[in-house]
């Protein structure tokens, strides 16, 4: 696979530091891991990069927050996990194409706080009104990080594979061009049905979830990125 980062650890922003690469196989395919050191969050981040994406355009990419409970564990109170491999499995059929992995678990309060919300919603809160009783807003995640990462890897546009339209507006409004937006489809399950509608309902993902628990979980699979508000 062709290399367009160092192995070293090297300072691209005053917020952001290419701190690994390394080639990475997995079940899925071959990609390369980059891992950055982020100063705003004292976090680690992740992408894993198919192909040579500097000074592509239109590259497919898949921005998806570490879901602990979900991505490991295999928790059926979300859809994390079918989204994650779902992308992954996309992206290692395409020759050029981005994960960008955040480190923002629970929607950006943690996961202490993400138990802690897990507990109301079984006392028959929704996910909103869960985060906002713990005194949160509806989703703490903030999408300039990864806007910088596809920066630094040299993608000039996405194709962004997602159902939320809150992470089209993140990356355009932190300068990247999202020129199309690809569904994220997944089955719902009795488990997580309630927490998908009201991603519809109250947080306007895009989303076609029916009464039934497992009816088909998606908008069309591929349509143009909407416009940034305002």
């Amino acid at each position: 696979m062709a290399r367009t980062q160092p192995r070293s650890a090297r300072q691209v922003s005053p917020s952001l530091v290419v701190a690994s690469v390394a080639d990475l196989p997995t079940r899925f395919g071959d990609f390369r891991a980059v891992a950055f050191s982020s100063t705003p969050d004292g976090k680690e981040h992740l992408a894993l990069v198919r192909g040579n994406v500097r000074r592509a355009r239109d590259v497919f990419v898949r921005i998806h927050s570490e879901c602990l409970t979900g991505d490991v564990l295999g928790s059926l109170r979300c859809d994390c996990r079918d989204q994650l491999i779902a992308a992954l499995e996309d992206l290692a059929r395409r020759p050029t194409g981005v994960l960008v992995y955040l480190r923002q678990e629970g929607r950006g309060i943690g996961l202490t706080n993400k138990i802690r919300a897990y507990a109301l919603q079984d006392r028959g809160f929704d996910t909103i009104d869960a985060n906002r009783a713990l005194g949160f807003g509806d989703d703490q995640r903030d999408y300039g990080i990864a806007a910088a990462i596809l920066r630094t890897l040299g993608v000039r546009s996405v194709q962004l594979i997602t159902n939320n339209p809150g992470k089209v507006d993140g990356l355009r409004d932190h300068g990247i061009q999202v020129t199309k937006r690809i569904a994220s489809v997944t089955s719902p399950n009795r488990h997580n049905i309630h927490y998908l509608r009201t991603k519809k309902q109250r947080a306007g993902h895009w989303l076609n979830v029916g009464d039934a628990p497992h009816s088909a979980g998606e908008t069309p699979a591929e349509e143009p990125a909407r416009a940034a508000s305002g």
